[in-house]
């Protein structure tokens, strides 16, 4: 799925600058359609697009049909005065034949988005950089944002009424957060991938002078500590928190998992070569961790690619965590 976050900034962008965008939402979707309820495209009237509805021949043509909208009157999107509804079936001969032959069908809104809906906008992305959850509702009267309801993060529910009418309501949920602790080359690659990903990505470190530190321009925060021994009370506990521990040594490796052992975290990996981390894992046990408390660790962390660059170790990473957060 597209990042939420550069598509909202995308969108508020373009209607500070007055202009209006039409924005495409997957509403619903069946059997093996690739546009999955909840994806979004937003299109702007230069032909910038951010996003996707799933790809292929349907997507092209939504595109262009929004574009050339756009293109009249001087982007007022003249032709989505109110957001309606398109069905997309992804069979050949079908009445709403998407263009695409890989079975299933979803539906999709289409909705212009004009400078009057900034306020709305802006209350998503701050609530994006907050880190607080917000419910977004969309009809053919227009947009609505508010507070989240307890429970229902991250869903999706969409109803059809008699005519035209519909309701789709979403509950956009504050991104996963990466804490890194460990600020060099794989950490750097790591925060590329995962910010692109839209994780909230934060480094720590206790090196200030390191070039890596000065060249991560991904990381939504990068933190100089004193030292490993409190790191615990830095990273918070919860099922969007995970965390990747690749210091520049195993003594360090060793503090920091002390310290967030008994911490409640979606993901807990280390890196390491599997001889290191053996020799680490004894050490904990002989210290009396429960083996089953150690057994929840990955590592060596990262799926088994046979990388061996910062890149590649970042890419293994950046899988592995994903299968995490999909399971």
């Amino acid at each position: 799925m597209p990042s939420e976050t550069a598509l909202w900034r995308f969108i508020e962008i373009r209607l500070r600058a007055s202009e209006s965008v039409v924005v495409l939402i997957a509403a619903e979707s069946h059997g093996s359609s690739p546009g999955r309820a909840g994806y979004k495209m937003a299109v702007a009237a230069n032909g910038e697009m951010v996003g996707s509805i799933g790809g292929g021949v349907m997507e092209v043509r939504l595109a262009d049909d929004a574009l050339a909208a756009l293109s009249k009157r001087g982007g007022a999107a003249t032709g989505f005065r109110t957001p309606f509804l398109t069905e997309q079936v992804h069979q050949k001969n079908s009445l709403d034949a998407s263009g695409m032959i890989c079975s299933g069908r979803q539906t999709v809104i289409s909705v212009v988005f004009t400078p009057a809906d900034l306020p709305a906008v802006r209350t998503i992305v701050e609530a994006i950089d907050a880190g607080t959850d917000l419910h977004l509702s969309l009809t053919a009267g227009g947009i609505s944002v508010g507070p989240a309801e307890v429970g229902i993060q991250g869903t999706v529910r969409f109803e059809r009424w008699e005519g035209d009418g519909f309701t789709y309501s979403e509950a956009l949920d504050r991104r996963d957060q990466l804490y890194i602790v460990g600020g060099g080359h794989c950490s750097l690659a790591l925060s590329e991938i995962m910010s692109r990903l839209d994780f909230r990505v934060s480094v720590f470190d206790d090196r200030p002078q390191i070039n890596t530190i000065g060249a991560n321009r991904f990381a939504d925060e990068i933190a100089i500590i004193d030292g490993y021994d409190d790191i615990r009370q830095a990273i918070p506990q919860g099922d969007q928190v995970y965390v990747a521990v690749m210091t520049i040594g195993y003594e360090f490796d060793a503090v920091v998992i002390r310290q967030l052992l008994d911490h409640d975290l979606r993901y807990f990996g280390v890196l390491g070569s599997r001889a290191k981390m053996a020799t680490l894992m004894k050490q904990l046990r002989a210290e009396g961790h429960p083996p089953e408390t150690l057994s929840l660790i990955h590592t060596p962390i990262g799926l088994p690619i046979n990388s061996r660059t910062p890149q590649e170790i970042a890419i293994s990473i950046a899988a592995e965590i994903i299968s995490v957060r999909n399971a």
